[in-house]
């Protein structure tokens, strides 16, 4: 009895959908069409077509919404970039399991997508190949907490916050050598770019910004501080003690009167036309070194720099224990960005500025390789498809590593089925 109820409301799911797919234009539905109904079939879980399925022929504004929600580089939004066949947002983890073996079996190119932290937007548009789908993984947000083990299970789709007139670059100096030994509760990071010298004036320099997370209160911060790094100067006026959620909240860029659940809106607050790139500093750059840098960026209209310490448990782990290998001997990691308005107008001069920036930097950062942030790709080391060797981007990203990972990606997905630009090949050419 059990069974025939499950098989007549599976009856009655696959009539549902084929309604709503009824509306569909029949130039555009037979992709989507098969794989809902492959979807039935492979998943034991249902979902709700007009929440789950978007489509440009059958809602527009809809689909738009969908495809632009997470995504933040508006150079991969415009209009002469591929956009996918149809956006499919699982509510379960069987629904990702069908998701997959339907691509496979339909022979359709799967991008996956959870917070859209992609600058180069690999997870929602396909230069490889124009007939893609994108699984968009933004409603699995379940956390799981282990206190004995101290561990978390997150899924992907859950989301996460002085100038120099004033003798800064001799304090960034000293903060390149202290960042990454720092109390373990204390994290400072530095964000640098061109502002006014004045409110009203046009005149140029370089501020850098100190932003700070304490696990503790405003007056062991200042004991620490005056211990490890006084030439910042800090004050208890310049403290907020705060909630821990708060805390993520400002560093993610929410305005103070903003609810925690605004966390929850899986919604990207940076969206702008930019190129990025990443490096890795070993030794701390010179004041000659971050002199020349100033000039650079004071060349630029809009750039920003952030440098992330490392250290800490980042360190304590082998950089062979887990795919992700800048552990020990790694002092900061430096995101490099510039961001401009008009799309595809300036695109070019801002590009050239970065790469001018870019070989600049070479000599005061990583070496053999130069190594660089996966989380922050950057297509100009190199790509799949383009008559080059993996490992010329690969070991940027995963250095010894990455060997390793194409030895079980060919072990566990031989067909490449999960591939980008730079994703990880079954192969070395």
């Amino acid at each position: 009895m059990a069974f025939a109820e499950i098989t007549n409301a599976n009856m009655f799911l696959i009539t549902l959908l084929l309604l709503s797919l009824s509306s569909i234009p029949l130039s555009s539905s037979t992709i989507t069409q098969d794989f809902v109904m492959c979807l039935v079939d492979n998943s034991d879980a249902s979902f709700p077509m007009d929440s789950s399925f978007f489509t440009h022929d059958l809602n527009a504004s809809s689909f738009k919404q969908a495809l632009e929600t997470s995504a933040q580089n508006l150079r991969y939004l415009m209009p002469s970039k591929p956009k996918p066949e149809f956006i499919f947002e699982p509510l379960y983890e069987t629904h990702v399991q069908a998701a997959v073996v339907c691509a496979k079996k339909l022979r359709l190119h799967l991008r996956l997508r959870s917070g859209g932290h992609d600058y180069e937007g690999l997870s929602y548009v396909s230069e490889m190949e124009t007939a893609f789908v994108i699984v968009d993984l933004s409603k699995l947000r379940q956390i799981n907490v282990d206190l004995e083990s101290n561990t978390a299970w997150v899924h992907a789709g859950a989301s996460i916050g002085e100038t120099l007139e004033q003798d800064g670059t001799r304090i960034l100096y000293k903060w390149q050598q202290v960042a990454d030994k720092l109390d373990e509760n204390l994290f400072i990071r530095a964000i640098i770019q061109p502002a006014s010298k004045t409110p009203k004036s046009k005149e140029r320099t370089i501020s850098v910004s100190y932003q700070g997370q304490f696990l503790g209160d405003a007056k062991r911060l200042l004991q620490v501080m005056q211990r490890s790094f006084p030439q910042l100067g800090l004050t208890k006026k310049d403290c907020l003690e705060t909630s821990w959620i708060k805390s993520v909240m400002y560093i993610a860029g929410f305005p103070s009167t903003a609810p925690p659940e605004a966390l929850l809106a899986g919604k990207s607050l940076f969206k702008n036309y930019f190129k990025a790139k990443s490096d890795y500093v070993e030794k701390p750059i010179p004041i000659e070194g971050l002199e020349g840098l100033w000039k650079k960026l004071l060349e630029e209209d809009s750039p920003l720099t952030i440098w992330n310490p490392y250290g800490g448990m980042m360190a304590k782990i082998p950089e062979t224990e887990t795919p992700f290998p800048h552990r020990s001997g790694t002092l900061f990691k430096i995101q490099w960005l510039t961001l401009w308005q008009d799309g595809k107008a300036s695109e070019a001069k801002h590009m050239e500025w970065m790469r001018n920036m870019y070989s600049y930097m070479e000599k005061y950062v990583s070496k053999s390789p130069r190594s660089a942030y996966v989380n922050y790709r950057d297509l100009d080391l190199g790509m799949n498809g383009r008559g080059t060797d993996a490992r010329e981007w690969g070991k940027k990203y995963f250095k010894g590593n990455f060997e390793r990972l194409v030895k079980i990606k060919a072990k566990f997905d031989p067909e490449n089925f999960f591939r980008h630009e730079q994703s990880i090949p079954t192969k070395f050419k």
